[in-house]
This record gives C-alpha cells, sequence and structure tokens, in this order.
C-alpha cells in the first residue's frame, strides 16, 4: 500500500478507509469488454477431399461458444464466418449460453465465402462496411478479399467508437499474384479507409482489428499504423499478451508454428480510454479444440482511464 493511503487509513479508521474503497471502486465508470476472435471456418465447406460441403464441426462450435461465454464480451468482432444463418446460429448459441448480442453486421469482399462480423450488446448507430474495394497489381484489378466491416457505436452520448474489422489475405500461395503484396494492397485500402474516416472526423476513436495475416515488421502492418509523425492519425499496436506474456495468437500445427497474426490498432485519443493491463490474449488450453486461433480481449472505459 502507498505511504499517502496507508497514512489515510491510519486516520480515518479501517471501516471508514474500506467503506470509502468502495465507493470510490463503484464509481469508476465499468469497463466494456470487446473481443476479436477468428473462428476458423464457422461455415458450411468441403472438409475433406471427396466429401460433400459440412458445417464446422459440432465440437468445434460447442468449444468456441464455451471460450466466448467464458470471456462475456459486450462487443464481438468475428472472422471466417459464412452466411446470415451462420451468424444466427452463433448468435442463438451465445445467446443459449447467457450472452445476449442482439445487434449484427455481416460483411465481405470479394470473397463471399469467408466474412467477417459483428455482433454488440450496444446497438450499431451507424454501419459503413466497404465490401467493393480494389486495387491494381500490374494490369490485374483484384478485389479485396474480405473487405472492410465498419461500424460506429455509441459508447455514451459523448463517446462513439469506430470498429474496423479485417481479415487481410492469407499467407497461402496463389497464382493470381503475390500474396504478400496483395496482403500490403489490402493493408493500404484499410490505411486510406482510416484516413477517410479522420478527415471527416478528426478526434475519431477507431479500433482496427482482427486477423491480418502479418508479422509485426511486415509492411502491411507499417501501412496501417502510418508514420508517427502524422500526429493523432497514426494507429498504435496495442500489443497485447496472454497471462503466461506470450504474443501469439495462432497455431500452425502441421509446422508446429505459434505466430502473432491477430492485432489490435488504436488511435491515439481512444488509447486513454483502453484499459491494457486487463486487456490480453485469452488463454485456454483446450483452444485448438474451437479454432486454430485465440482470441484477443480489450477492456475499454467510457471515461478516460487516469494514470
Amino acid at each position: 500500500m502507498q505511504p499517502l493511503l496507508q497514512f489515510t487509513r491510519r486516520v480515518i479508521g479501517p471501516a471508514v478507509f474500506f467503506a470509502l474503497a468502495a465507493l470510490l471502486s463503484a464509481a469508476e465508470p465499468e469497463r466494456l469488454t470487446f473481443c476479436s476472435y477468428n473462428l476458423k471456418n464457422w461455415l458450411t465447406m468441403e472438409r475433406a477431399p471427396g466429401q460433400p460441403p459440412a458445417a464446422k464441426p459440432e465440437k468445434e462450435r460447442a468449444q468456441a461458444v464455451k471460450i466466448l461465454a467464458a470471456i462475456h464480451p459486450d462487443i464481438l468482432g468475428v472472422c471466417e464466418i459464412g452466411t446470415a444463418d451462420d451468424l444466427a446460429e452463433l448468435q442463438q448459441r451465445l445467446q443459449a449460453a447467457g450472452l445476449d448480442l442482439p445487434y449484427t453486421e455481416l460483411a465481405h469482399g470479394g470473397d463471399e465465402t469467408r466474412r467477417l462480423a459483428l455482433l454488440s450488446r450496444l446497438p450499431i448507430k451507424a454501419r459503413n462496411s466497404q465490401t467493393t474495394l480494389t486495387y491494381q497489381i500490374g494490369a490485374q484489378t483484384l478485389p479485396f478479399q474480405r473487405g472492410i466491416l465498419d461500424v460506429t457505436i455509441a459508447i455514451t452520448p459523448t463517446f462513439d467508437l469506430h470498429l474496423l474489422g479485417v481479415h487481410l489475405k492469407s499467407m497461402r500461395t496463389v497464382s493470381e499474384a503475390d500474396q504478400a503484396e496483395m496482403r500490403r494492397n489490402e493493408a493500404r485500402l484499410l490505411r486510406l479507409h482510416i484516413d477517410s474516416i479522420f478527415a471527416k472526423e478528426p478526434a475519431a476513436s477507431i479500433l482496427a482489428y482482427g486477423d491480418f495475416n502479418a508479422q509485426r515488421n511486415d509492411p502491411a502492418v507499417a501501412e496501417i499504423v502510418g508514420s508517427p509523425r502524422s500526429g493523432d492519425t497514426a494507429m498504435q499496436d496495442l500489443l497485447l499478451r496472454d497471462e503466461n506474456g506470450e504474443l501469439w495468437t495462432h497455431f500452425w500445427d502441421t509446422a508446429d508454428i505459434y505466430s502473432r497474426l491477430d492485432y489490435c490498432f488504436t488511435s491515439r485519443l481512444l488509447r486513454p480510454h483502453l484499459d491494457i493491463r486487463s486487456s490480453g490474449i485469452h488463454t485456454d488450453r483446450d483452444f485448438y479444440k474451437a479454432s486454430d486461433h485465440r482470441p484477443l480481449v480489450l477492456k475499454i472505459s467510457p471515461e478516460p482511464i487516469l494514470k
């Protein structure tokens, strides 16, 4: 206990001290819980060569819901969900597990198989998801595969939170173009979209989250962060950790590789509202039974947190 607190406790007595501490604690605004999670193919697809398309296995869906029920987010952003029916199923399963998230957004890009979705306990104030973005590599015009999910939620009457969900091009080699160059172009489109928000709202509180399929030193990450000299429009990597201090969010079992592929990037004016000590990468020993990714969890305060 700090010396001033020790002195205060001696002067006013333990009973009064703890009563005042309880009142101060109760007066603190409640932290909202945001979660970003790649669900790993919560959709109907061919899951084995020569087999008919099938839904995500029941055991995997049940484990994903168990993990999310333990996190109990107020706002949930997910990657790799399929149709509106898949989103409704997830929503119903979460509700049965005690997690009611009635407000939703479903978005996609050129790939309409693996979509982005957001579920929220709070109403969605505005929607501006980007589904038709394209870019050029040489003579080719290529689509932003998963697009940008863009919603605004009013945390308080004076605090709007802009949430941008993405799932950048995977590291898998494809015939169309170099996968790293495709990812960098998608990241550049995200950065341009962020800049368009700042152009209309210079003090915007923006959280860009999702599966970026990139290492921290990749050009795609640099594109999103922007120049540190750009002032309030630069984005910050939150560098979340698990309870063991580890950074990895994805496990590729074929090669025994642990990687950090999932990120939360925040605008500078949102940063004071984030309780980083209570945030992190959710730890569950059976995470792999639900997905090859681990969820990111962020605690958001309606009021700036005093340091």
